[in-house]
């Protein structure tokens, strides 16, 4: 017999101090990313009697373990227990855990307040922000962005970019801006405290996270609350380029501003040569930025421009966006080079966890490339990358749960293939392809869950692997 539906329990004052005080409160997901480590934090320093749960062991979990050492904290891990879950007043869920989680089920009956990391910060910050969504190009979007606007005033970068602002809170004051890197989750769940930021960035929509989302309607329609409850006075940056993005402005409440590297705009920022052009109302300004871009690949230009656009009309001059272009570094795990050996080049693009993503990252190179790629399939087609690897790739070398479908979809007609078993074969494998003047690529074009924690853990693995075969890193 089910359980009877029982009314939601009093929720915290959300305005008072210590609303969370002696409350009952469970973080569903300590992770590695910061995202859980913030809330647990933030509710024990409130005074909330904080549980947190994690399917993973300890071991799996010791740096967010560490991170909360000294503070009142129950650890549950490696299980989850109903208790933790029928018994709390609050839950914070991490994005990473299913909707269709029963142990969220269980929560919802018994009456508990649902929560985030993200949204917790997001109901108390007390400065403008800025939220910048897309399915690539967000992390080095919001870098740059953020970099744009601290040449004006003060600026914060958060979010998915792997910061939790939880911890700035008491220190961010109402005249700074906060840059937010979101996610398709982060935007479903503030669709709970009816929330968009007053002003968003689209980069673009691909498909991406289909194993969670179900279909590409429902991953669209979690990407639109980044406009969704704006009021009329909110600005939305769209990329004109992109044909799903271009049809929200009518999804918009308030302005739309868009950006080109394709066209020239009447009105928006679009690329003319090396040059980013400023065009609103009869003014028209022009600042190098492709010239002085330290980012590979020229679909970086279309991050430049996103930021760029928001930059200016957030009131940051075209001299100072082109100062923070020329300043910003590759970001970790994207197009980044990590070393050379025997003439060889090795780029970490882990971060290339979609289809889509890996193609651009082959075609960031006029070298050969010898790709490593594959990993956990998020239901993604992969064609636009086999079809890249058959026209750009020297050789492939292809591991993790997709490789096998992969190295079928490439063919006999396609570059050389191979099959490694972990990183450090992966690695030893393209190594011994390469030849000086030849780029050894890790873009996977997948997530990496099937061998890896995260993308980062991937990444770094690749670059211990190219250092232990002889790499000498750069500095």
């Amino acid at each position: 017999m089910a359980a009877p539906h029982r009314p939601p329990k009093a929720g915290p004052d959300r305005t008072a101090p210590n609303g969370y005080r002696g409350r009952a409160v469970t973080v569903m997901g300590l992770g590695l990313f910061g995202g859980g480590v913030g809330a647990a934090r933030f509710f024990a320093r409130h005074g909330a009697r904080v549980t947190v749960t994690d399917l993973k062991g300890a071991d799996a979990l010791a740096p967010s373990i560490h991170a909360l050492e000294g503070l009142p904290i129950t650890f549950h891990l490696g299980r989850h227990d109903p208790a933790d879950f029928t018994g709390a007043e609050v839950l914070a869920v991490s994005p990473a855990v299913s909707k269709k989680s029963p142990y969220l089920a269980m929560a919802e009956e018994a009456g508990a307040d649902i929560t985030s990391e993200m949204n917790l910060f997001l109901e108390r910050c007390p400065a403008p922000i800025v939220g910048v969504t897309g399915t690539s190009g967000k992390s080095t979007t919001t870098a740059l962005l953020g970099e744009m606007l601290s040449r004006a005033g003060p600026a914060r970068v958060g979010g998915n970019i792997g910061k939790s602002l939880l911890d700035e809170l008491d220190a961010i004051r109402p005249d700074e801006t906060v840059v937010l890197e979101l996610s398709s989750f982060q935007l479903q769940d503030a669709a709970r405290i009816a929330w968009s930021p007053h002003a968003a960035v689209v980069t673009n929509i691909a498909p991406n996270h289909l194993d969670r989302h179900g279909t590409m309607e429902a991953y669209i329609e979690a990407k639109k609350n980044i406009l969704r409850f704006q009021t009329p006075d909110g600005i939305a940056v769209l990329n004109a380029d992109d044909d799903e993005v271009r049809t929200w402005r009518t999804d918009a409440p308030g302005r739309v501003v868009f950006y080109s590297k394709r066209e020239a705009l009447p009105q928006g920022v679009y690329a003319d040569g090396p040059e980013a052009v400023f065009r609103f109302g009869k003014h028209e300004q022009r600042v190098n930025v492709a010239g002085r871009m330290r980012l590979r690949g020229s679909h970086n230009l279309w991050n430049v421009l996103a930021a760029a656009a928001a930059a200016h009309l957030l009131g940051v001059t075209p001299d100072a966006i082109g100062e923070a272009v020329a300043a910003l570094e590759p970001l970790p795990h994207r197009l980044q080079t990590v070393g050379m050996l025997a003439g060889v080049l090795f780029v970490d693009d882990s971060k290339a966890t979609t289809p889509e993503t890996a193609a651009l990252a082959m075609a960031a190179f006029t070298e050969p490339v010898v790709l490593i790629a594959g990993g956990y399939d998020k239901h993604s087609d992969p064609q636009v990358m086999v079809k890249t690897i058959c026209r750009r790739a020297k050789a492939a070398v292809l591991i993790g749960a997709t490789a096998g479908a992969l190295q079928q979809a490439i063919g006999t007609d396609g570059p050389v293939v191979e099959r490694a078993e972990s990183m450090e074969d992966a690695v030893a494998r393209a190594a011994a392809l390469a030849e000086a003047g030849d780029v050894v690529l890790l873009a996977p074009g997948y997530a990496s869950w099937d061998m890896f924690d995260n993308y980062e853990q991937r990444g770094e693995a690749f670059r211990r692997a190219a250092l232990e075969a002889g790499m000498r890193g750069v500095a």
